[in-house]
């Protein structure tokens, strides 16, 4: 079956692409989240990116267990082809709360890097380690749901790949 993709994007951006869009489909509407855009390298025109970065704007830092495994699936799918993701929450008051969870279950693990784990809220708090800017939790590039905004003109693979199909699936 041929590619449905633009010419001009390259393979590793189309996976990326794509699992984005299966972690947007999974994570909108659920009463936690209130708002997910598309921040970093997929959101330019960088043709050979190395990660998915998806900014999340959550309710508080609880009920975050179905957001995690929603993160790990999107960082399975760009980890078989050499490539990371990273689902970062802040709240709706653009404070920054770290990232969500990559391990089903919380226990001592040397690669962890949260500050404050707790097996019930998969909140990876490795704030000493990753800091967001406000003005991009404020305004991020891409806006996915629950509206599509751009702050920028979005790459045409991110139109094609991304937000045709959000579009058609909006109410």
């Amino acid at each position: 079956m041929p590619s449905t993709s633009p010419p001009l994007c390259s393979p590793i951006r189309e996976i990326l692409l794509r699992a984005v869009l299966e972690f947007v489909r999974g994570a909108q509407g659920r009463p936690e989240v209130q708002r997910i855009a598309l921040i970093g390298s997929l959101a330019t025109t960088k043709s050979e990116p190395k990660d998915a970065d998806v900014l999340v704007t959550v309710l508080g830092d609880q009920h975050l267990a179905r957001l995690a495994d929603l993160g790990r699936k999107l960082k399975g799918a760009a980890q078989q082809h050499n490539c990371g993701a990273d689902i970062f929450l802040c709240t709706s008051r653009h404070q920054y709360l770290g990232r969500t969870c990559s391990y089903r279950e919380c226990r001592p693990r040397v690669a962890c890097a949260g500050r404050n784990c707790s097996a019930s809220s998969y909140l990876k708090d490795d704030l000493h380690i990753v800091r967001l800017a406000t003005d991009l939790m404020r305004q991020p590039p891409i806006e996915l749901w629950p509206d599509i905004r751009a702050q920028i003109e979005p790459p045409g693979d991110v139109r094609t790949l991304l937000l045709d199909p959000l579009t058609v699936e909006s109410p």
